[in-house]
């Protein structure tokens, strides 16, 4: 017969605690340490934000020197948008005030996540004075479980 050996409290804590660490980690990954531009690709990340209507996602991206023909906007998933867009003139780190790295950037290019579910075949762009405004409206559907 085999017997079952019980796990003790100290290995469930050291289990969570590394369940944390890992969790920090990929956090700190992901929003903390990625730098806001791409030498490789001469592509910087710009300004964005998202806000939430009871109707719709309204998704505002700052695209400074972008000339509107060169504008992109597709969807890469059912919650994500991809943003990108060629600059008129490019900009080098010196006028960023950045003088430890050298490097030009001609393009500004973005990928979006969307909290909430919304018709992406339903999108609406807009872009005026520099500000990209991509309307997304919001599905409203709510799974009831029958028993």
């Amino acid at each position: 017969m085999s017997e079952r050996r019980r796990r003790s409290i100290f290995d469930i804590i050291d289990e969570y605690f590394e369940s944390l660490e890992e969790w920090a980690e990929r956090f700190t990954e992901r929003f903390m340490d990625r730098p806001s531009w791409n030498q490789r690709t001469c592509t910087i990340e710009p300004l964005r934000d998202i806000m939430v209507t009871p109707t719709e996602v309204i998704v505002t991206v700052d695209l400074p020197y972008t000339e509107e023909s060169t504008i992109k906007v597709k969807p890469i998933d059912n919650r994500t948008i991809e943003v990108s867009a060629k600059m008129r003139r490019k900009i080098h780190f010196d006028e960023l005030g950045i003088t430890h790295c050298k490097g030009e950037f001609e393009k500004l290019h973005c990928q979006t996540r969307i909290p909430v579910p919304v018709y992406m075949d339903k999108m609406e762009v807009r872009f005026k004075k520099g500000i990209l405004e991509v309307h997304l409206p919001r599905k409203h559907e709510y799974h009831i479980p029958i028993e």
